[in-house]
Formats: structure tokens, sequence, C-alpha cells
């Protein structure tokens, strides 16, 4: 009886075991994928420090050594930004190009310092995105700009946990992404954290939820310096539905669901994870680019994606920032499954990348948020599922009607079930074995020929 009990425990942590650790496997490779490395030796090219206009506050978007979340970055940079009102720049401890959320590698304006050589104030406005790896500089360097009710400071996504690390939340009311909040409660109790709102405005102080309430965050900010009439004309013009003048919007709170198991399964089990081209043209929009880059990498491991641009050279976005790509488009290369357009005029980007038997997604359309078209494009590529659980981790609520394509990902639930299966078959089969090479009938035959033998003394 113990032997039979000790059968079925091995077989059961065998069955267990197996997906657990092919699994782990996966998740790490997941996430080291994320912020993938840029090529060593390639350098950036020659670049001037651009002019700070003395008669405009200046907002000051921070980026670390080792990275920063795509979107966090380049959605408020474009509020900004799109007002015209404001010097707009992206600092970093280094001039080094920074690599973005996906492998976006953005040329930082100025670094600490050349921005402090051109400006004896710190900025009127510092925004913390979430960044990636050590952030001691970053931290240091956001104490040393600090004074008595300046500058404003906001914090972006889980951008709050960088300012919670400096002790400049400490007995404040602030927020985060749903899903960081469970931890932050726990790393920094000090800190009044709230739920259930885009963003919470304490003076000179501004956090957001999620990812996108960054754009309600920066709205709000450009509502105080600038005005509402300007913070609702910057909404339309980015076809952002969500901004409420004078007060922060209601959110739902969020909780982790059965439902989103779609993002482990992808983490640890999406093996075949495509590797997706995307292209980088003169002109693109800021949170158009967030959007092709942001929705396939971080909390859904959906593919591999390599920014290129058609001849291999750095280009400029719509309001002036320089990104970096990875590779030229070399339509006869290796690896490369499928190609992301980003942007309005992606008619011209895709016409630009000649007869190609590469599938050319077009990934927005005129007059829609950027990030409507990336979420069709997920759940028609893999399922509603995905989608609506990076619609989630992004906190952007998107109707189940707008999305269509396959429900659930059941081919990829099947993975642990079938590694399950092979783990307890392999114990069983190695538990045969010594009867085996004896010559010795398998249990099932015995237990089959014992059957046949009760039956026929019945008789």
């Amino acid at each position: 009886m113990r032997r039979r009990f000790a059968h079925i425990v091995i077989i059961t942590v065998a069955a267990l075991g197996l997906p657990a650790a092919v699994g782990t496997l996966g998740v790490r490779r997941a996430a080291d994928e994320v912020y993938p490395q840029r090529a060593p030796g390639v350098a950036a090219p020659e670049r001037a420090a651009p002019a700070l206009d003395p008669g405009r506050p200046t907002v000051a978007i921070v980026l670390g050594l080792a990275g920063a979340n795509v979107a966090d970055t380049l959605a408020p940079y474009e509020v900004f930004a799109a007002t015209g009102r404001f010097n707009v720049v992206t600092v970093a401890p280094t001039s080094d190009p920074v690599t973005l959320t996906g492998g976006l590698d953005l040329v930082p304006d100025l670094s600490f310092t050349e921005l402090a050589a051109q400006a004896t104030e710190p900025p009127d406005v510092i925004v913390v995105p979430q960044l990636h790896g050590p952030t001691s500089e970053v931290v240091e360097w956001l104490r040393t700009q600090r004074r008595p009710g300046a500058p404003l400071l906001m914090g972006v996504c889980v951008g709050a946990e960088v300012l919670a690390g400096a002790g400049l939340l400490d007995g404040r009311p602030a927020t985060s992404h749903w899903l960081k909040l469970i931890g932050l409660r726990r790393s920094d109790p000090d800190v009044d954290w709230t739920e259930g709102v885009r963003f919470v405005d304490d003076g000179d102080v501004v956090t957001t939820a999620g990812v996108l309430s960054g754009i309600d965050g920066a709205l709000r900010v450009v509502e105080r310096l600038i005005g509402p009439a300007e913070a609702e004309r910057v909404s339309r013009e980015l076809r952002w539905s969500g901004y409420r003048p004078g007060r922060p919007v209601a959110i739902a709170d969020e909780d982790p669901g059965p439902r989103d198991l779609v993002a482990l399964l992808s983490a640890a089990y999406r093996w075949d994870r495509p590797t997706t081209g995307v292209l980088l043209a003169d002109g693109v929009g800021e949170i158009e680019l967030a959007a092709a880059f942001r929705p396939y990498t971080e909390l859904s491991y959906l593919a591999r994606l390599e920014a290129f641009s058609v001849d291999g050279r750095a280009v400029r976005s719509r309001h002036g920032l320089t990104f970096l790509p990875r590779s030229g488009w070399n339509p006869a290369g290796p690896g490369v499954d499928r190609v992301l357009v980003p942007g309005g005029g992606a008619s011209g980007g895709s016409a630009a990348l000649g007869d190609t038997s590469i599938p050319v997604v077009a990934l927005h359309d005129s007059g829609e948020f950027p990030f409507d078209g990336a979420l069709r494009d997920i759940a028609d590529t893999y399922d509603v599922a995905t989608a609506r659980w990076v619609a989630k981790s992004l906190q952007y609520p998107v109707p189940d009607r707008e999305l269509r394509g396959p429900r659930w990902p059941w081919r990829l639930t099947a993975m642990p079930l079938l590694l399950a299966g092979a783990g307890a078959g392999a114990v069983i089969l190695v538990g045969r074995l010594p009867r085996l090479r004896r010559g010795e009938a398998p249990v099932w035959s015995r237990w089959s020929r014992k059957r046949r033998i009760g039956s026929s003394g019945g008789r």
C-alpha cells in the first residue's frame, strides 16, 4: 500500500513539475525579451542638444540607463508636445541611446549634465515613467531637483515606485498600475496608495494609474499650466476620449482574475513567438510608436520585435524625437515573420517596402486612438482573450464587440496539459522497465488476465 501511495505521489510530482519547470524557463526568456539589448558597437548619430526657449515652461521626461516603458514615456511626451507651448525634452543620466519596451532605441535629447548647462533652475515639470534596471542615478537627480513646491512631479504608472523610492511620496496620496499596487502597499506603507482613479493630483505631485492613464495625467498638467481649453483640444487631436476637465476620471478597481491566465500561458509556453518587424519612418506619431511596441511585449509576450527603417538610418518622430533602427529593410533576410507599419501614413510606409511575401500590417486607421488598431490586430492574429488582457494591463477599456477573432488560446492551453501527461507517462514507463526486463507481464495485462479467470470461474 505504501509503495503504491509513493508511486502515485511521484507521478503527481512529475505531472506538475515538468510543466512548472518548462514554464519557469519560458517566463524568464520572455521577460528577457521585453528589453532586448542593442548590439554592441552601434553608435548613435551626431546630435545637437536642443535649445530651451526661456519663455516656455520645460517638461523633462526621465529615462533610465537600462530602459523605460515605451507607452509611459511617449504618450505623455506627445500630449505635452502637441500643445506647442512647452519645451519638451527627454533626459537621461548619459546621452547614450536608451532602449524602450520591445527594443525601440531612443536617443535622449539631453543628459542630466547638458540640461544643467542650459537651465539654471530645475524643469517646471518632471515626468517619471516606469524605468528598467538600476534607478539610483535617477533617484539622486530627482532629489537634487526638488525645491519646496517645485518642480511639479508626475509619476506615470510604475514610475510611482521611483518617486516612492526617493521618499517623495511619503505621507501623500498616490496611485500606480493596479497590478503594481499589490507590492507597493507592502514595500512603501508610508504612502496613501489609492485606486479607482486615473490620476491623483496632490499639488506638486501627480501620479497616474496604469500605462495609458499617463495621458490623463499629462492632460491634467496641461490644464493646470495652460488651461482646460487647450487640454480638451489636445485630447480631441489625439482621439483620447477619457479626459474630463477639472477632475480625475473614475476607473474600475482591477484585480487578477481567471481570464488573466492568458498572460502566464503566453509567457511560459509560447515557444513559437514570432519575430515581428516594426517599420520606423520619419513623422510617425509617438503614441503610434508606443502602440506598435507595448501591446505585443510587456505583460503579453506575443512577439519578438525588430525595429527597422527602410535604409537603416535614424528617424525623427512627429514632434522631433530621434529613434535608432536596429537594421535596414531586407525582405530576403531570415527570421521576420510579419511587419507592423505604425502611423496614419501606413499605406505609404507599406509601399516603401516594395513587393514582399512577408505579411505587412497597416496598424492604424486615421480617426481612431492608435492602440485600438493594435488591440484589433492582437484579437485577430492571436485571440480575443489576449487582446482583452492587453487592454486591462493598459487600463484601457475596450468593449468585446470591437474585437473579432478566436475567443481563447486553446492550443496554448494544451501545452501544460501535454507536458503534465508526458511527465506522468515518463515516471510510469520508468517504473515498468524492471518488470519488462524480467519478462513479467505489465500490470494492466495481469489485471486483465485475473478478470478473465474470475469471469470463467463464476460460470
